[in-house]
């Protein structure tokens, strides 16, 4: 009877066992098929004057004639492939890519671009008109795509490349680039007491022709450039929107970068609504 009762309870012990792997496999099999699911970017290369560029897109899923976002990505030395936002904007059914610039990322560095850096403050704006060309021949290799609609391309940039995207817009006026809509993530919080670059950025967002849309967290370093740069819009009249939205994490750098690059579910329904309202999807 002793035996019969271990050999039952041994039996029931190997029933639960198997059942504990049974539910681990499947949890593993759920996990990688989540992660086959994430949008995945393609590494591809451009020209950019003499160098080739690299940067990482991000395609929707199907075929079709697709809007795109070009993202400038901040002034840090690894820019990476932005993953949150890739996600986040291809499952909206927009193509984004995000280039890198000269001397940041995959992209190839050169001389220029080191002594401008080696200039502090003194070569800020200069540096800015070089990475400005690097962006503007991303757009052109991003237009020469055959699933994307060309008359349907957004800018858009965080930090150092939210500078990118106001530069972007006065481009898109003198050059008739075809941009549709721009979206400035705190460019500028960083650095809003450089005087020289103030004055670059509100003569640029002076003479826009498209919806720019202002995005900050309450806790970024400086909410001034948003609120100077939607003023000037406002003075002239042209269509803009600015947002503040509650303080982001605990520190400045939270509410700055990483609001920027992660809170697609905060900033998310906004985005896309003045999207979709400024190009027409």
């Amino acid at each position: 009877m002793q035996r019969l009762n271990r050999a039952t309870t041994n039996r029931r012990q190997l029933f639960r066992l198997l059942a504990t792997l049974g539910q681990t496999c499947l949890l593993l099999l759920f996990l990688k098929a989540t992660v086959l699911a994430a949008a995945q970017p393609e590494e591809v290369t451009f020209p950019g004057g003499e160098l080739v560029l690299h940067g990482f897109l991000y395609r929707p899923r199907g075929n079709g004639s697709f809007p795109a976002v070009l993202y400038n990505h901040g002034s840090e030395e690894k820019p990476g492939t932005k993953p949150a936002l890739g996600e986040f904007f291809s499952s909206k059914g927009y193509v984004f890519f995000v280039p890198h610039r000269r001397g940041q990322g995959r992209s190839p560095n050169d001389s220029y671009v080191e002594s401008l850096r080696a200039q502090g403050p003194r070569g800020v704006i200069a540096l800015h008109e070089t990475h400005l060309e690097d962006q503007l021949a991303a757009l052109t290799y991003l237009k020469q795509l055959s699933d994307l609609d060309p008359h349907r391309i957004a800018v858009a940039g965080c930090s150092y490349g939210g500078i990118q995207t106001i530069l972007a817009v006065e481009a898109n006026a003198e050059q008739k680039l075809g941009l549709r809509a721009a979206i400035d993530f705190a460019g500028g919080a960083e650095s809003w007491k450089s005087l020289s670059l103030r004055d670059r950025m509100i003569r640029a967002v002076r003479k826009a022709n498209i919806p720019v849309l202002f995005i900050q967290a309450e806790n970024d370093f400086d909410l001034g450039p948003s609120r100077t740069l939607a003023r000037e819009l406002e003075q002239l009249g042209k269509p803009h929107k600015l947002l503040f939205f509650p303080p982001y994490g605990n520190t400045y750098a939270e509410g700055h970068g990483v609001f920027c690059s992660q809170a697609t579910n905060v900033w998310g329904p906004a985005v896309t609504s003045f999207l979709d309202a400024s190009m027409g999807n």
